[in-house]
């Protein structure tokens, strides 16, 4: 009896430690990580957001990167979508908005009510690829993953 109940917790307790390192897909656009795929996104969101528990949430929504996938992901376009309404609470998107948007001339900016503020990353052809929230980026943040995500437009060569 006492091995079959050492043998049934030692299952549980793997079980949840595997459920404890991958989150659903649910939780993990909850927590604003549906465009962060790759485990090297959240390295580089480590080396700029000092969090270690936003980190962690990070790696446990994220793929591995393949061997064989040299460059990373990159997108024609984005649109910042954001309800008008809340924008009063998100001055870090309102200063990109204002100040910093003009650099990104494939970024569109979408104001659809009660809308928290995501970025909608647009393949060649104008079709939607991810989505990713940007709830608590700061500027900077989002400044460098744009110019990270983003394939350089015409103007930009």
């Amino acid at each position: 009896m006492g091995t079959l109940w050492i043998y049934a917790t030692v299952l549980l307790a793997i079980s949840f430690v595997s459920r404890a390192e991958q989150l659903s897909a649910k939780e993990c656009e909850s927590l604003g990580f549906t465009g962060l795929a790759l485990c090297s996104d959240c390295n580089t969101l480590a080396e700029y957001v000092k969090d270690p528990e936003l980190v962690s949430d990070c790696l446990k929504c994220c793929t591995e990167d393949s061997e064989d996938s040299v460059s990373k992901i990159t997108y024609a376009s984005a649109v910042l979508e954001i309800c008008m309404r809340k924008l009063v609470f998100y001055p870090e998107i309102v200063g990109f908005i204002e100040e910093e948007k003009d650099e990104f001339p494939s970024v569109k900016v979408q104001y659809v009510f009660n809308s928290p503020p995501k970025l909608i990353m647009l393949d060649d052809d104008g079709q939607f690829k991810e989505t990713i929230r940007v709830d608590n980026w700061k500027r900077e943040h989002i400044l460098q993953f744009l110019r990270e995500k983003l394939k350089p437009t015409s103007a930009d060569i």
